[in-house]
């Protein structure tokens, strides 16, 4: 009987709980550590042929340590991380996981955009205060409430995630307005506006583009100036994406509506992190949890596994080297 690859899962514990291993481990001999330190990657990488990781960065030196290896399978869609140059050289395969998540964060988004246009939090607050109880009319109307319907959808960013945003952004009977390129000033011939336009016309816009040196504090100062004075930000794709400083400041001014923000540039966040602050008004900020749902974590296993198989029948699904 031919005996099992070995595996090492490097952060296993990014996955959260409750993950059914079963689909990798009839696979690999894998060792799952919840998380691993800088200086214990060698170590845990010694003699395995498949390393998974989700967010631990592989630098070329811990790549060509990694005499054995033969995969990189990601946990996740972004590759960042990995240096995909070194691991090309090495004869290293990589694959990543895709579109596990678009139902989760979807949901997420406009978990979002309601819990602004709806203050639900805050209404929460205010009927638990007595303020209900002390009220002459049978509702309160502290706070303002607006339908969704009618109303602009900008996003940026139109693959997986994108589209299921779109698709529920429909289902609520809102405008679609797709962005072209990022910083482009033309159509694209396809539908898509120019950025610009999608930037200053756009009630909610909904940020689902990678992070690159393009992409980099996309929605700035002047950004944020252009932007309607009651359109709402939300950010379920990557904290560099935005300057907090400069969204801090407009929140604080008033000068957009509200925002939402899954994600920020350092996760977790340091303690100089500008959207931290206690008094910000109208943010919502919650701890890279759009995609966290546990269908959508299993699915990344799932397909982490799909991968690693393909991988050892001669295939090449998801790969990205």
């Amino acid at each position: 009987m031919t005996s099992k690859p070995t595996a090492a899962f490097l952060d296993f514990a990014s996955l959260g709980p409750e993950v059914d291993t079963a689909p990798l481990d009839r696979l690999v001999e894998a060792s799952y550590f919840a998380r691993t330190r800088p200086e214990e990657i060698a170590e845990r990488l010694a003699g395995a042929e498949v390393a998974i990781v989700n967010k631990i960065k592989l630098n070329r030196d811990q790549i060509r340590a990694a005499t054995q290896l033969r995969l990189i399978v990601l946990s996740a869609t972004g590759i960042d991380n990995i240096d995909c140059a070194a691991a090309k050289e090495q004869g290293i395969a990589v694959a990543n996981t895709r579109d596990y998540c678009s139902a989760a964060v979807a949901q997420h988004v406009f978990a979002l955009i309601l819990g602004l246009t709806h203050h639900v939090a805050a209404y929460d607050a205010l009927a638990r205060s007595g303020a209900w109880q002390r009220s002459e009319c049978f509702a309160l109307f502290d706070y303002p409430i607006r339908e969704l319907a009618g109303r602009k959808l900008g996003i940026v960013g139109f693959g997986y995630l994108g589209r299921a945003v779109a698709d529920l952004g429909r289902c609520f009977g809102m405008e679609l307005l797709v962005s072209g390129r990022p910083k482009s000033t033309s159509n694209t011939g396809d539908g898509r506006l120019p950025f610009d336009t999608v930037l200053e016309q756009a009630h909610v816009l909904s940020l689902h583009c990678p992070l690159n040196a393009e992409t980099h504090h996309l929605i700035g100062r002047e950004e944020l100036r252009r932007m309607r004075s009651d359109a709402l930000l939300i950010n379920t794709a990557r904290g560099g994406l935005v300057d907090g400083a400069a969204l801090a400041e407009a929140l604080r001014r008033g000068q957009i509506g509200g925002a939402g923000i899954d994600v920020l540039p350092t996760e977790p966040p340091l303690a100089d992190e500008p959207l931290v602050a206690q008094d910000i008004p109208n943010l919502i900020l919650t701890p890279h949890i759009a995609w966290a749902a546990r269908e959508a974590r299993q699915r990344a296993l799932a397909q982490v596994a799909e991968n690693v198989e393909s991988f050892l029948a001669g295939g090449s699904l998801r790969r990205i080297v």
